[in-house]
């Protein structure tokens, strides 16, 4: 491990501890719903979100093998919030491995080249200098899944995601031309095989019927910068907002609902959270759920 890697592992270990200390023994009982950090600090805000809901280790266990599934789908810098913030990223796999997870994978099926995606997204150096394991897509680990929902049947899922102790769901908050928002069910876009363009067809349903099968112990919602028009790939500075702002919530579709309000929206003006919430998958009525919110 370089010098430069132990010291933010020891810096985050000593902030964990320190949030963990403050805020007390958090069980999952009383823990809120949905806890929203904000300051200048990725690092220090995904830390603070986290501790705030109970703490890594309310979510990994020892000896876990862990997916961490960013998106990274876009040629793009980090500036751009096309994919990401990649210290976000980071700080997740650092405090799953602090918490004992045997391994941390990350990767993500990329819209654009996947070696430029991961590189210029920033995401493949910050993670792997935390300690993960990036990999680019292999075809040949796709399974097919019985998915049995109203517009998909059946449908190819990365084996590595169907193998993993725990998958935590690290998506960036942007626009999307066809859906309104992409936040965290769209996210998982990026762990299925075959022709994306199929899904598009029906794309609401679609991807409630993927959220009925493929459920994150953990959804980390990066809204340090926020791509507010022309997403999901953008590339102009003038549709970025910065937020500084870091929604963790064990249930991703009250998270997509908290970060739909970053955008002037509610939940139900999104049709696949409507939709979700309908199957009984989550709640998007944030009004009546445990909101903490944290500011440094």
């Amino acid at each position: 491990m370089k010098r430069r890697e132990f010291l933010k592992r020891a810096g985050l270990l000593g902030l964990s501890l320190a949030l963990d200390g403050k805020l007390g023994s958090v069980s999952a009982s009383v823990s809120p719903d949905i806890a929203v950090a904000e300051g200048s600090s990725p690092e220090a805000i995904t830390t603070q979100a986290i501790s705030a809901l109970g703490g890594i280790r309310r979510f990994i266990s020892r000896g876990d093998i862990v997916v961490v599934k960013p998106n990274m789908a876009f040629d793009r810098l980090p500036q751009h919030a096309a994919n990401t913030n990649p210290e976000v990223v980071a700080t997740v796999v650092r405090l799953c491995l602090l918490a004992g997870a045997k391994k941390v994978k990350v990767f993500d099926r990329t819209v654009n080249d996947p070696r430029r995606c991961y590189i210029q997204s920033g995401i493949k150096e910050a993670v792997e200098d935390a300690g993960a394991e990036v990999s680019y897509i292999d075809e040949r680990r796709f399974v097919d899944v019985e998915i049995k929902g109203s517009v998909i049947k059946k449908w190819p899922i990365y084996k590595d995601v169907l193998e993993a102790d725990r998958l935590i769901n690290v998506p960036v908050a942007k626009h999307h031309g066809l859906t309104r928002l992409t936040m965290a069910m769209k996210n998982l876009m990026g762990i299925i095989g075959g022709s994306r363009r199929l899904w598009h067809q029906h794309i609401n349903e679609a991807l409630v019927d993927l959220a009925s099968v493929i459920k994150p112990a953990l959804t980390v919602l990066d809204a340090v910068r926020i791509l507010i028009a022309n997403g999901p790939q953008g590339g102009d500075l003038k549709d970025v907002r910065r937020l500084n702002t870091v929604i963790v919530g064990a249930e991703q579709i009250a998270v997509d609902a908290y970060g739909a309000t970053l955008f002037g929206m509610k939940g139900e003006d999104i049709k696949y959270l409507r939709l979700a919430e309908k199957m009984g998958l989550g709640r998007i009525d944030i009004e009546n759920l445990s909101i903490k919110h944290i500011k440094s």
